[in-house]
């Protein structure tokens, strides 16, 4: 690893003097409304009881492998200390940087005091932030620029007694139930424990652990392994499985894949434990296989309705639910739990479970919705007397016609007051909180939800992050306990997650101008004028969405309309105000409809490029730096996919119009488009399919394993679900990417293939054969998604170059 090189001087004094005037919590939250201190309870009731925890030994040394890991050359200049919550701390978690009293030359220089690991870890990452302009990300997103960090026995000097950095609530969640197939589901252990890693810098104390869970449904069900082929869905489908949406769909599963899981999760969980983090596990909602039907006659056993099949096929559509009132409700729930502490050992004393996600529940009845929490919980806690619930509010958002105030006081009213925790999971967009009297009276976790489907586009709203925490924790009467980050994929929009990190640690507001001109120093690792002002526009036009509709990239070239041209309006004004009305959920993202779907656009898209050329400006300082080109590529990529939006309309103005060469104009210009994006997404490594495909196939351990893997890949990020001849899934491209290779050869020839027959269509005067286009797709589909060729893993060409150059192309 090269040593880095001192900060400049200049850049250090700048730093320091912007991190004094950024807000930061104060020693108390008095301010707060309490928050903190009124729901002690169940801070108690969760992180206490009578689980396992680490020793203080184990986790100074937890941390300081999370430093080796990071900054090996730094190893020696830090030292971690655990110390009690009534200590340095006066009774809540935090943070204490101070300088070690050892030798700077032979010693540690600084001293990290915390709570648990995690603290420590944080404390470490909010100096390397704050007092030597470090930057850490995801490897997918740049990594960590970690070059302005100052040589060992150089690191600069805490002044007085040290900065003591307060929790203002007491948890920081993270993870969504579909993470884990969006963006977990191929990783191996080294993988994992970066990402453990990263966790703990940024202050995450309650993560959601949820792999290898389909070992243990197996030793608790107590059926055959044949009985569960179409019971659990395919490693990448495995999410929507877990919640009773579909079976079967990409399984079975194999042993090696049960046992392989089961033991990543053994390593998982000793790696949180050991940093002081809280796992939440997951716990039994009523999901049973088939089989139960047979083995349990009498008991109420209820078939749940389709989830975006195309035609109800039984061999996924439609699973069963096990009523709440049935005494064999208990005996699973309580035998899951119990078999999670053999594996296990009581490690946690929080349990998620999510009633009907996005399914609808039998009757609105609130006796109905009561009884079923009720049972719910009391599964839980004959498994684990201290058990607390924590469940996402996602099925408040995905099904409000049904959750009324009614049913969802029913809910929440039905478990011991103390035993559950609501993640407010949308609170980015619409908070629910605001509309529910603090989930009346329940204790919740303001969370931002940002992205869905693991989509790769530049979005976010920075204002609501840096404020929205903060108006919860001090409303009147808040139940706010903790703040989380619930996204369904995650390596992407860096600063995003950066910003949603700090919450953790803020009791005040933050002035995001201000702070992206320290993020962006950090990020690149010097100060550069031209990148200072694009991050400017950034925050007010991409990062700036407050038009209340939440992200789901719909850019024509990966979601590419599935219409007639001959059925839709030419006024483009009607048809934003129509993708208004399509809330972004996943049973009304791809329906086929006879209105044109709009992408998503809150921006004027040429500030956005006014953005890029700054950045390109920046080119000759920063070229170098990994974070710089990976936020180059993503800017062009988004500059040049948003003008694509607008040269599909101008394809199909000029087909309305009978122009054939205006059409032929806009066609090629719209797949030469397709095929350059492809070709600057090579120029970096984490913007390849290759890499997704490979570590997919890496986990296998038989030919057919690898085949199966691989197919699932394939599938979660284009396709999706079932298809017939004619009609493609309901939740195509739901999952799509912006990916080299996936561009391509896959959503190229989908827009050739359509092209092709709107030029036949106008040549011939003939109505477009729309269902003609189908067949041809789909087939394409359906064999590119069985296919076995091979793609780049290693990023070819320079991204600098290539991103100038199709600036002078489109944009000069």
């Amino acid at each position: 690893m090269r040593l880095p090189t001192p900060l400049p001087f200049l850049l250090l004094l700048l730093l320091l003097l912007l991190a004094l005037l950024l807000p930061s919590p104060p020693a108390a939250a008095a301010a707060a409304g309490g928050a903190a201190d009124r729901w002690e309870a169940i801070g108690a009731a969760a992180g206490g009881g009578r689980r396992r925890v680490a020793s203080p030994g184990e986790q100074e040394a937890a941390a300081a492998g999370v430093l080796r890991r990071l900054l090996p050359s730094h190893a020696r200049s830090f030292r971690f200390q655990i110390v009690s919550k009534g200590g340095v701390c006066g009774g809540s978690s935090c943070f204490r940087i101070s300088n070690a009293d050892g030798s700077r030359k032979n010693g540690a220089e600084i001293l990290i005091q915390g709570t648990t690991a995690v603290e420590l870890a944080s404390g470490l990452h909010w100096y390397l932030k704050y007092w030597c302009g470090a930057h850490i990300s995801w490897d997918k997103t740049g990594g960590a620029q970690l070059a302005s960090v100052p040589l060992p026995g150089s690191l600069p000097q805490v002044k007085g007694a040290g900065v003591k950095i307060e929790r203002p609530v007491p948890w920081n969640y993270y993870q969504n139930v579909v993470t884990s197939s969006y963006s977990f589901v191929w990783w191996d252990w080294k993988r994992w424990e970066k990402e453990i890693d990263w966790m703990a810098l940024q202050g995450i104390n309650l993560p959601l652990a949820f792999t290898g869970q389909e070992a243990i449904w197996q030793k608790s069900f107590n059926v055959t392994d044949r009985d569960l082929d179409d019971f659990f869905g395919g490693p990448a489908f495995l999410a929507w499985a877990r919640m009773g949406n579909l079976h079967g769909w990409g399984g079975p599963l194999s042993q090696n894949w049960l046992d392989q899981q089961l033991a990543l999760q053994k390593k998982i969980l000793s790696r949180m434990i050991e940093l002081g983090m809280v796992p939440v596990l997951p716990s039994f909602s009523g999901n049973v296989p088939s089989v139960f039907k047979k083995l349990f006659p009498s008991a109420n056993i209820t078939k749940l309705g389709d989830w975006n099949t195309v035609d109800g096929d039984p061999r996924w559509c439609c699973t069963y639910l096990l009523d709440p009132s049935d005494a064999l409700f208990i005996d699973v729930g309580q035998a899951f739990i119990m078999q999670q502490m053999e594996e296990y050992g009581d490690i946690t004393n929080i349990y998620n479970c999510d009633t009907f996600n996005e399914n609808t529940p039998p009757t609105n009845e609130p006796t109905y919705i009561s009884s079923l929490g009720s049972a719910i919980y009391e599964a839980m806690s004959r498994g684990n007397k201290d058990a607390v619930w924590l469940m996402q509010g996602w099925l408040f958002y995905s099904d409000a016609a049904f959750w009324k105030e009614p049913q969802m006081k029913a809910l929440l009213h039905s478990i011991p007051t103390g035993k559950m925790i609501v993640l407010d999971l949308f609170a980015d967009v619409k908070p629910i909180w605001q509309m529910s009297s603090q989930f009346y009276g329940v204790p919740y976790i303001w969370c931002m939800l940002h992205n869905f489907g693991g989509n790769i586009e530049m979005y976010g709203v920075l204002d609501s992050i840096a404020s929205g925490p903060i108006d919860a924790r001090t409303s009147h009467n808040s139940t706010m306990v903790g703040v989380g980050m619930c996204m369904e994929g995650i390596e992407h929009n860096p600063v995003v997650y950066e910003l949603m990190s700090e919450m953790a640690f803020r009791s005040q507001k933050v002035e995001v101008e201000d702070w992206l001109k320290i993020y962006s120093y950090r990020r690149y690792g010097q100060p550069n004028v031209e990148v200072e002002k694009a991050w400017g526009i950034l925050y007010h036009t991409i990062y700036n969405c407050t038009d209340g509709i939440a992200d789901h990239n719909r850019d024509y070239i990966v979601e590419f309309p599935d219409i007639s041209p001959n059925s839709f309006s030419s006024d483009v004004s009607k048809q934003k105000a129509i993708s208004k009305v399509k809330k972004h959920r996943r049973f009304v993202l791809s329906e086929v409809s006879a209105s044109l779907p709009h992408p998503h656009l809150w921006y004027s898209t040429k500030e956005a490029v006014k953005a890029l050329e700054l950045f390109l400006n920046a080119g000759n300082d920063l070229s170098e730096s990994l974070t710089y080109r990976y936020d180059l590529v993503d800017l062009t990529r988004q500059s040049l996919s948003k003008l694509a939006n607008e040269v599909y309309l101008d394809a199909m103005s000029a087909y309305r119009k009978k122009d054939s060469n205006g059409l032929n104009f806009y066609t090629k210009k719209f797949l030469e488009l397709i095929m350059d994006i492809d070709t600057l997404l090579a120029s970096d490594d984490n913007f390849l399919l290759g890499p997704w495909l490979e570590n997919a196939k890496s986990l296998a351990m038989t030919e057919n394993e690898r085949k199966q893997y691989e197919w699932n890949a394939r599938t979660q990020v284009t396709m999706w679900y079932d298809n017939t001849k004619t009609e493609q899934s309901k939740l195509h491209d739901y999952a799509n990417k912006f990916w080299s290779g996936l561009l391509k050869s896959y959503y190229l020839p989908r827009a050739s293939k359509y092209f092709t027959r709107l030029t036949k269509s106008l040549q011939e005067n003939q109505s477009f054969q729309l269902e003609e286009w189908r067949k041809d797709w789909i087939a394409y589909s359906n064999e590119w998604q069985s296919g076995m060729e091979l793609y780049a893993v290693k990023a070819t060409g320079d991204a600098l170059a290539i991103s100038s150059s199709l600036f002078r192309k489109y944009f000069s």
